[in-house]
């Protein structure tokens, strides 16, 4: 007998460029340019985001600037608004929570929505059938999203994740694509081995040595054969076997930090928008996690005993490694340890996806300034921290 449950409909919604188009917002002549956005030309950082213009250089995020502007020179370099993204990104997902109740932020500029049992609600005469009225409302919100806010995006249907994903990236730039049930193999076999989430470079390198190029080639690999349990996977995905949950929220720097509470940790995460295995991109951002996880302890006036690394891979592997060091809340005692547990653990040959950093075994602080004396020059977070709650977070941050 046929299934009569529920039938999961996950959209992937993903801001084309996001970064690049909230710039544009305040600069119209940049539009149909070559834009990078992230570190200036002649300094040590990585690409934030590329504008499709510069793609066609060979341009991508995550790349060296040095990589980049020596692909693109002429291209115009922007080291953004930091102040900016997060607000347009609210303002995104208050329209999406318009379209439905359930809205998990993956990242600043991709969100998972679940239109289930969502059919009745909108449905019209003109519509073929439930599908053709969950597509045609998406393509209404992101209509939305760029009439309203400015930006615009892409967005995959399906029923899972990887496929909903998979699909906003195959519909991009500021399309829709939807794949029905039954439609997940027919969808992905084409496709590279690349393109399924989870999937680096590493991975690529081993599969096409093993002469597999696409995935559905993977899906075809012998049941012996040492990529049988990635193709496994897959095939529990295509089949519609997989889990259809969004994944929990992970919204940008939601905190609540009361004054002296010393009970718990302080932790921010981080989800980079690609899989990384730059060393530099990777370094600049556990010197912005270190920099918030601290002010955001000095602000509670506490510090903290045990530092803990958190790395995971491409593939989903994550790592939990800590270390306890002298009570601190200065960013270059806590960056140096976190270093240290980086080294220690990173496996070069995988890329990363999180990387995150908590603070626990908190103590009240005594207030009691370090002495210039005692590590070469004094600790400058106060003079940071007074920029900050004059001119706000991203005002000020901490240079290579």
């Amino acid at each position: 007998m046929e299934s009569t449950a529920p039938k999961p409909r996950i959209c992937c919604l993903d801001l084309d460029t996001f970064f690049v188009s909230v710039e544009r917002l305040f600069r119209p002549d940049l539009v149909g340019k070559p834009v990078v956005v992230g570190a200036l030309p002649g300094s040590r950082g990585v690409v934030t985001a590329a504008s499709y213009e510069v793609r066609a250089f060979g341009v991508r995020s995550g790349m060296g600037i040095a990589e980049a502007y020596r692909l693109a020179p002429n291209a115009i370099y922007l080291s953004g608004r930091h102040g900016e993204y997060s607000t347009y990104a609210a303002k995104v997902k208050k329209v999406l929570e318009r379209y439905t109740p359930i809205v998990r932020t993956a990242s600043i500029d991709e969100y998972f929505l679940d239109f289930q049992q969502c059919e009745a609600m909108y449905r019209k005469s003109v519509d073929g059938d439930d599908d053709a009225t969950i597509e045609r409302v998406v393509r209404e919100m992101c209509g939305v999203i760029f009439d309203e806010v400015g930006l615009p995006a892409s967005a995959g249907i399906a029923t899972s994740r990887p496929i909903a994903k998979m699909a906003s990236n195959v519909a991009k730039p500021a399309g829709v694509r939807m794949i029905r049930a039954g439609q997940e193999r027919a969808f992905v076999e084409p496709l590279a081995c690349r393109t399924w989430p989870g999937i680096g470079p590493v991975a690529e390198a081993r599969l096409l040595a093993a002469g597999l190029q696409t995935l559905g080639d993977l899906l075809a690999a012998p049941s012996a054969s040492p990529e049988a349990g990635l193709a496994a996977s897959v095939h529990k995905v295509v089949k519609g076997e997989a889990d259809s949950s969004l994944g929990r929220d992970r919204p940008a720097f939601r905190e609540h930090d009361p004054d002296g509470l010393t009970v718990g940790s302080i932790s921010n995460e981080s989800t980079f928008g690609h899989d990384v295995g730059d060393l530099i991109a990777i370094g600049d951002r556990l010197r912005s996690l270190c920099e918030r996880v601290c002010w955001r302890a000095r602000r509670r006036n506490i510090v903290a005993r045990t530092i803990t690394l958190k790395l995971r891979y491409a593939d989903f592997e994550t790592l939990t490694r800590a270390r306890t060091i002298k009570a601190t809340n200065v960013e270059k005692h806590v960056l140096a340890c976190v270093k240290q547990l980086f080294r220690a653990n990173y496996d070069g040959r995988r890329e990363v996806r999180l990387l995150g950093i908590a603070l626990s075994g908190l103590e009240q602080s005594t207030g009691q300034l370090e002495l210039p004396l005692e590590h070469g020059r004094p600790d400058i977070g106060a003079a940071m921290d007074a920029v900050r709650e004059r001119f706000g977070y991203d005002a000020i941050h901490l240079g290579v």
